[in-house]
């Protein structure tokens, strides 16, 4: 199976400072999300939009101890 290339464009999260961890986002043709974590800028992430936010959200409360 041939592998197809995608060009994304990649946001940077305006959250992150200089050399701090941060999270890129795309939006690729086939609609789904790419997220992108600093720390491991090969691996990119795909997900739906409702995907992308529940995962989110699980995150936010994890982060808010509940």
């Amino acid at each position: 199976m041939r592998e197809s290339r995608v060009c994304l464009h990649l946001a940077e999260s305006s959250y992150g400072a200089e050399g701090a961890n941060c999270l890129s986002l795309a939006a690729a043709p086939d609609s789904t999300l790419r997220p992108r974590e600093s720390d491991d800028p090969g691996r990119i992430l795909a997900a739906n939009r409702e995907g992308l936010s529940a995962l989110l959200a699980a995150i936010k409360e994890i982060r808010a101890g509940n």
